[in-house]
């Protein structure tokens, strides 16, 4: 959150994080400013207010861009789904209006937004063309992709496993900034309780948008403690679980700047060996403080759950 959110006072955004929860949960829903807001137990005026000063949107406005991005991420990763079925799913009156909205959103139309997410992480395309300049750009693009390929596959140990559910006291963050200071208010909170011995005691990020198709200042992140031990809630610290999933795991020894590399990487090699995401949501563990390695580098396991 930034410093004007963390003046709010955390019963506040714990409770505006249960109203961020339940709209992702139903955007395929007709959701309205007295549904949400009874989920958050406030009046729709004292809601609506208290929204917009944490999220910086209106609800209408956080509602409509959810659809949107919503529709993009089904787009990239459901080819079955088409653009008509995602238009009446998330409450377009016809396709062109979808169409327009998404173009608006992403300058796009949906049928290219997905041809483009084809040609980023796929080697399987046309090369034919008119000219040489598309073979030219094409041979490059796989240049960069076997680059990668080749990268992760020698800075990272990559497999597939069965994981448990995980129980974690967290926080919700929204954007990237101030992302570290929401990991030190949680440990802040957990340290007194003792939550912070046990061996089980791990940082953790679950990402609840992709980058891909939301804006970094908008991003919503889940900053949590691994912990069985039961614990109260407290203002903006809130209980989160990690449903039981198949998932890859690449696990990684990385500095700080890596990190986008690390996930494009693991992206790529789920869609190079024909692997595909499931609805659940990506997540991070921490094995160490970077802040305490000799050269400053994250222990890292970046969990991608599939079907």
């Amino acid at each position: 959150m930034t410093s004007e959110e963390n003046r709010i006072h955390p019963e506040y955004l714990h409770r505006i994080n249960k109203a961020l929860a339940f709209i992702d949960q139903n955007l395929d829903t007709h959701l309205t400013l007295e549904s949400v807001a009874n989920i958050a137990c406030y009046s729709p005026y004292h809601f609506h207010r208290l929204f917009k000063a944490i999220t910086r949107e209106t609800l209408n406005a956080y509602i409509a861009r959810r659809s949107i991005e919503k529709a993009a991420s089904i787009l990239m990763h459901k080819k079955e789904v088409s653009v008509s079925e995602l238009s009446l799913q998330y409450g377009f009156s016809s396709n062109s209006s979808f169409t327009r909205a998404f173009k608006n959103f992403y300058g796009v139309p949906p049928t290219e937004f997905r041809k483009k997410h084809v040609d980023r992480h796929s080697k399987i395309r046309q090369t034919e063309s008119k000219n040489g300049q598309e073979n030219h750009l094409f041979e490059k693009y796989i240049c960069n992709i076997d680059n990668l390929i080749q990268w992760i596959t020698m800075n990272s140990n990559i497999e597939i496993k069965e994981t448990p559910e995980l129980h974690l006291a967290s926080i919700t963050q929204i954007g990237v900034n101030g992302i570290e200071q929401a990991f030190e208010r949680l440990i802040r909170w957990a340290t007194p309780r003792g939550l912070m011995n046990s061996n089980e005691a791990k940082m953790a990020r679950i990402f609840h948008d992709s980058f891909k198709v939301t804006g970094p200042d908008k991003v919503r992140m889940t900053i949590g403690l691994l912990t069985n031990a039961p614990f109260k809630t407290a203002g903006e610290i809130h209980k989160a679980t990690i449903e039981k999933s198949k998932c890859i795991v690449g696990h990684f020894e990385i500095a700080p700047d890596g990190f986008e590399k690390a996930w494009s990487g693991l992206f790529i090699w789920m869609n190079e060996n024909g692997y595909i995401k499931a609805e659940e949501h990506p997540f991070e563990i921490y094995q160490n403080d970077f802040r305490e390695h000799p050269e400053g580098k994250a222990m890292v396991d970046m969990y991608i759950p599939i079907e």
